[in-house]
């Protein structure tokens, strides 16, 4: 007698459950979305005073940059000169990999691929945004976030010629990342729960 019963009432329930939802009587929920709040592209800060101390951001950045692809940790914060560094504010990381070997290469593009990529809202370099990065160079390119990180050919301003510019200072030994002071901090939404915030 039973077995009638159950399936009366299977039947019920499969019947009533369309409208149910569209009256709004259930809601069903999945995981959640990632924040509807993201950052916008970062302007350029350049260094403004000696500073050198590795910063909660970019250090968490160095640590995970490791973790996630390979390569090695390079430099964060730099003894202080006469030149404008970000590295002597303690908010640019230097993720050592070598654009001569298959491994470095790939490696780094699957960096920029990740970084890079619209979120599922279809916003661009989400992840690079949500990180504060203000540029990126690497072998003889320069993504800057105020170009859309669009890559543009990079010489450094010690190099007069390519060809006799350093495997270092033409960065392809290493990938160079800037902060914003906000990312640098770990004040931006990718390091939320990952890092103590702090303030400028």
């Amino acid at each position: 007698m039973l077995v009638p019963v159950r399936r009366a009432l299977r039947s019920l329930v499969s019947g009533l459950l369309p409208v149910l939802l569209l009256a709004g009587a259930f809601t069903v929920t999945g995981t959640a979305p990632a924040g509807a709040a993201i950052e916008d592209f970062a302007h350029y800060q350049p260094e403004e005073r000696c500073s050198p101390k590795a910063k909660p951001g970019a250090a968490y950045l160095s640590g995970w940059l490791v973790r996630k692809y390979g390569g090695g940790r390079g430099r964060v914060g730099a003894a202080c000169t006469s030149s404008i560094s970000e590295h002597q504010e303690g908010r640019a990381v230097d993720w050592s990999n070598d654009a001569t070997t298959k491994a470095g290469r790939k490696r780094v593009k699957a960096f920029l691929k990740d970084v890079l990529a619209e979120d599922h809202r279809e916003r661009p370099a989400a992840k690079a945004r949500r990180m504060g990065i203000m540029y990126i160079i690497w072998n003889d390119q320069m993504y800057a976030a105020w170009r859309g990180f669009e890559p543009t050919d990079y010489l450094s301003s010690s190099c007069k010629r390519k060809k006799k510019c350093s495997k270092t200072l033409r960065h392809r030994d290493h990938v160079h990342i800037s902060l914003s002071r906000q990312g640098g901090f770990g004040n931006t939404s990718f390091y939320e729960g990952r890092v103590v915030k702090k303030k400028k």
